[in-house]
């Protein structure tokens, strides 16, 4: 049997995407300011319906964006690739098993910023999850203290979402809740860190969703006057 071969990574991280659609086009977009919101971050415009893409799909486009948010190395990538094209049931698998887990995170934030209690359901997945990924795990020997997978015994893919698992709970555990935010422009539902000295950052990104509101209250405006 013969498999085909793994597309080359980039050896840096590609910046975010301004063209075509903003940051909410192809690409990958690190806006979240943690890895975690970035990974919620995947989906694009998931308040609207009819926009709702899912913009990392596949073993490939999960390493590129691992790389891209600084949680795999250029070799653990190309590790993903190969297993890939090697055993592809067994990359689809592990790339559903991300996508769970995005989804268990995503009401839970929201839950978060709408300072709302979590939806019993997620919590109790999140719950489940946190309690596999911290029997297949151990605290490294560094300080500050912090639990890391096992690389050694898990597929690079699987480590990925136990890295992950790992710092949402780090991220829902630790301070700073209060700076976690939601997007306030119409359909987009991103989430980030808001690290702004007054703590009133609204947008994404002041440059896309920022934009597009001003736009729709300047059209607002302009028709009340007309």
């Amino acid at each position: 049997m013969t498999h085909q071969q793994p597309a080359a990574l980039p050896t840096s991280a590609p910046r975010p995407a301004t063209a075509p659609g903003g940051l909410h086009g192809p690409g990958v977009s690190l806006v979240g300011g943690h890895p975690v919101l970035d990974f919620a971050n995947t989906v694009a415009w998931r308040l609207d319906p009819a926009r709702t893409v899912d913009r990392v799909q596949g073993a490939q486009a999960w390493a590129r964006w691992a790389v891209a948010a600084g949680l795999f190395g250029s070799d653990r990538a190309e590790a993903v690739l190969r297993a890939a094209a090697a055993a592809p049931a067994r990359a689809e698998t592990a790339t559903a098993a991300l996508v769970d887990l995005r989804d268990t995170l995503l009401p839970v934030l929201d839950a978060l910023v709408d300072d709302a209690e979590p939806p019993a359901a997620e919590w109790e997945t999140l719950r489940q999850v946190l309690t596999r990924v911290r029997r297949a795990c151990a605290p490294a020997p560094s300080f500050p203290l912090r639990w890391k997978p096992d690389l050694d015994t898990l597929d690079a893919l699987d480590g990925l979402r136990h890295e992950l698992a790992l710092r949402a709970e780090a991220l829902l555990g630790g301070d700073g809740l209060d700076r976690v935010r939601r997007c306030e422009g119409a359909g987009c539902g991103w989430f980030f860190l808001d690290r702004s000295r007054n703590g009133t950052r609204r947008w994404c990104s002041a440059g896309d969703c920022g934009n597009r509101d001003r736009a729709r209250r300047h059209y607002a405006r302009t028709r009340q006057s007309g």
